[in-house]
């Protein structure tokens, strides 16, 4: 695996192991709502549009994550670098943080938020553009899709989950807000000429 990819896995798995040996150190991590005051000691915090992305809610979620992060990064990274895969990987991370937060202000909700999933969302959006026709496969159900039908579905899939609510407790406009990210990042390196910016 590329070096980002990995140090990014090792983190999130540390961080788990830190959230069932002291879950209280890490509950000031957790991306907390604007305006929800002291919530159990915890409330928003500006290290928290990062933060959180490192915290899983379960062994499943982490493993499911990760396993995407692996999946999708690794070949991300190697299209990019390791420079810029940081800096996409990261801007995909603070945008599904902060669209989550314009979500819950509206909904009233007052529940902390964690998972790497934003970020995950903007390295398939990120693989559907650079991989198109890559063959991947729905997990339910089991079909083979191209890379760029399977984001399409997805991200579908995920505004119809949001917009009705029928599956509560799950993040679905973070996640899109990584994908919304993650697409004005590419945009952005890629000028108005469709040219490529240089990071440096």
């Amino acid at each position: 695996m590329p070096p980002v990819t990995t140090a990014l896995i090792v983190a999130n798995v540390a961080m788990f192991l830190l959230e069932q040996i002291a879950p209280g150190a890490v509950y000031p991590l957790a991306l907390w709502p604007l305006g929800a005051g002291q919530v159990g000691g915890a409330s928003f915090a500006p290290w928290q549009l990062v933060t959180y992305a490192f915290l899983h809610g379960g062994m499943l979620h982490l493993a499911f994550n990760m396993f995407a992060l692996y999946m999708f990064g690794s070949s991300i990274e190697r299209v990019f670098g390791t420079r810029r895969y940081l800096t996409y990987y990261f801007v995909c991370v603070v945008s599904a943080a902060l669209t989550q937060l314009v979500f819950a202000a509206m909904s009233g909700g007052y529940y902390p938020t964690v998972g790497a999933s934003g970020g995950v969302f903007g390295l398939l959006l990120a693989y559907g553009i650079y991989f198109p026709n890559n063959r991947v496969m729905l997990i339910f159900p089991p079909i083979p899709m191209p890379a760029r039908t399977f984001v399409l579905v997805y991200a579908a899939i995920e505004l119809f989950l949001g917009v009705t609510g029928t599956q509560e407790g799950v993040a679905h406009f973070a996640h899109l807000g990584g994908m919304i990210g993650g697409f004005a990042l590419l945009r952005y390196w890629r000028g108005p000429g469709g040219g490529r910016r240089v990071i440096r």
